[in-house]
C-alpha cells in the first residue's frame, strides 16, 4: 500500500508531500538532491524559540497548538529543510493519560512515582484521541502552513519510555530499568507492551491528523547488548511498527549509540533506519541490510568548527553515502543547545548545493 493511497482524514496533506525530496529518499527512489532535516531543529539553538517559550514551561508549551505551531514552523523558515519534525516531548503521551511527571530543567523528564511493580502498571492506562486533541489541532495548522514540506510526527519508543518510568527520570546506568527486564521478565514484557499500545495511538493520531512520515525515537537503547535488544525490546518496537504499517507512511527508528543494534533495529520494522556519528555510512548499510533507507550522521560537535572544517566533515558523510538506495542528510543525534543557528542554514544550503543533480 502507497503513502498515496493510505491516508488518514487529513490525507490531502500527504499528497500534496508524497513527491517531495524527503517522502522519495524514504522510499528509496531518486531524489533532486539529498534531503536534511534535524533533529531538535526547533529549540533552544534558535533565538526565536527561546522568545516565544519565554515564561513558558515545557510541557505546557507542547499543549499549546498555537506555539507548536510557530515552534515547528521556525527552522523550515530559517534553514530551508526538507521536513518539519513536529515539537513535542516524548513524555507528553504519559503526561495526557496521567502519569505524574514534569520536565525539569537541565534535569529532564522526571516521574512522581516511578514503576516498579506489577501494581504499578495500573498507571498506564489507554491512550485515546481526545487525551491529545491539541494534537490534532496543532497538526492541522501545521499541514496546512507546510503545504508540500513534509510534517514528521514522533514518539518514545517503548524500551526509552519504559526506562524513564522506572528509573524515575533520565539514568547513566540505567541499573532499576536492567533489574527489572532481568529480574522479573513477566513485568518487563507486559510493562513494554502496553507502552507499545500507547506508542502506536499516539503516532496513530498524528498520521490521521496529516503527518506525512513518523520518527521512533529509542534514545536509550543503546545501553543494551545485541542479545538483550532482541529478546526484551525489539518486539514491542516491531509491535508499534506494525501497528502504523496500514497507513503506508514512512516509519524512521533512531537510537543513541546503537552501532551493534544497527541490524536489529533495521529487522524491527522502519522503513528509514537513523544512524548516529559513530559508525559511517557505508558500514552502516552494511549491518543493516538491504531494503532500507538511511539517516544520517554527521557529528552535532562539528557545527562548532570552522566552515571549512564542517564542510570536509559533510563531503565525508556525503562520499560513505554515496550508493546508498535512499540518504536522508542529518545529524548523528539533536541539534546541541549553544549551536550557531547560521551554520545549520549553511549546512542544509551546503549539502542542496554539492548533491543536486
Amino acid at each position: 500500500m502507497s503513502a498515496n493511497d493510505s491516508r488518514g482524514p487529513e490525507g490531502r496533506q500527504n499528497a500534496a508531500t508524497y513527491d517531495s525530496p524527503f517522502m522519495k529518499a524514504c522510499r528509496r527512489e531518486a531524489v533532486p538532491h539529498t534531503p536534511v532535516w534535524f533533529m531538535r531543529q526547533a529549540g533552544r539553538s534558535l533565538p526565536e524559540y527561546r522568545k516565544v517559550r519565554e515564561g513558558t514551561a515545557m510541557l505546557e508549551s507542547c499543549m499549546r497548538p498555537d506555539l507548536v505551531t510557530e515552534i515547528t514552523l521556525q527552522p523550515v523558515r530559517r534553514h530551508n529543510v526538507d521536513a518539519a519534525i513536529y515539537f513535542s516531548d516524548i513524555v507528553v503521551p504519559l503526561k495526557a493519560i496521567g502519569i505524574d511527571l514534569d520536565i525539569k530543567p537541565g534535569v529532564g523528564p522526571v516521574v512522581e512515582k516511578p514503576i516498579r511493580s506489577r501494581a504499578d502498571l495500573a498507571q498506564l492506562r489507554d491512550l485515546t484521541p481526545d487525551d491529545v486533541r491539541y494534537v490534532t489541532e496543532a497538526i492541522g495548522m501545521l499541514t496546512g502552513e507546510l503545504g508540500a514540506t513534509p510534517l514528521i510526527g514522533f514518539a518514545g519508543a517503548p524500551f526509552t519510555l519504559a526506562s524513564y518510568l522506572v528509573e524515575g527520570g533520565p539514568s547513566r546506568n540505567h541499573e532499576h530499568t536492567k533489574a527489572l527486564m532481568y529480574g522479573d521478565p513477566q513485568l518487563w514484557a507486559d510493562l513494554l507492551d502496553r507502552l507499545s499500545e500507547i506508542t502506536a495511538a499516539f503516532l496513530k493520531v498524528q498520521i490521521e491528523a496529516g503527518a506525512s512520515a513518523v520518527q521512533l525515537f529509542d534514545s536509550w537503547v543503546g545501553a543494551l547488548s545485541p542479545a538483550d535488544y532482541r529478546r526484551s525490546v525489539m518486539p514491542a518496537s516491531t509491535k508499534v511498527f506494525d501497528a502504523v504499517a496500514s497507513y503506508g507512511v514512512p516509519r524512521i527508528h533512531f537510537g543513541v549509540g546503537t552501532g551493534e543494534l544497527l541490524g536489529a533495529m533495521g529487522e524491527a520494522g522502519a522503513d528509514v533506519v537513523g544512524v548516529d556519528w559513530r559508525v559511517p555510512l557505508d558500514e552502516a548499510v552494511r549491518r543493516v541490510g538491504p531494503g532500507k533507507a538511511l539517516q544520517g550522521n554527521l557529528d552535532p560537535a562539528v557545527l562548532f568548527s570552522t566552515r571549512e572544517a564542517v564542510e570536509a566533515k559533510t563531503d565525508e558523510v556525503l562520499a560513505a553515502a554515496d550508493g546508498l538506495e535512499g540518504h536522508i542528510f542529518n545529524l548523528g543525534h539533536g541539534v546541541l543547545p549553544t549551536t550557531d543557528p547560521e551554520a545549520l542554514t549553511r549546512l542544509v544550503d551546503y549539502v542542496h548545493t554539492r548533491t543536486a543533480g
